[in-house]
């Protein structure tokens, strides 16, 4: 699982198997460790929520999906999840959860778990 942090933009991509233990488990989860603090980041299924939102708690961040999209999304042609958070002042946090496409260049990282592009077929 891939993170991307921008301003106020966090982008999650996941590859094959990390979509389909995500729908199996309800939750995926990375570490980065900077010495002796480590940073989480997460994917989580929620309950009664109907987009994506998010969280920052004890050095994790967590974005959350409802629950009702762990039964399909690894079976389906859906490429990935967007919303916009408004926390009531003058800034939103844009979320976007995707599958991990196959690059269109040619890079050293091992692809071979991602999604094929669909530029490519």
């Amino acid at each position: 699982m891939k993170i991307r942090i921008k301003g106020n933009s966090v982008r999650i991509r996941l590859t094959k198997p990390e979509v389909a233990a995500f729908c199996q488990k309800g939750r995926y989860e990375e570490t980065t460790n900077f010495g002796t603090k480590p940073l989480t980041y997460a994917l989580e299924g929620k309950a009664e929520i109907k987009e994506l939102e998010a969280d920052f708690v004890g050095d994790t961040i967590t974005l959350y999906l409802p629950q009702e999209e762990l039964l399909t999304w690894a079976n389906n042609d859906r490429i990935g999840y967007t919303n916009s958070v408004d926390w009531n002042d003058s800034s939103a946090l844009s979320l976007l959860v995707e599958k991990d496409f196959t690059c269109l260049d040619n890079t050293i990282e091992d692809q071979s778990d991602n999604y094929p592009n669909p530029k490519l077929l």
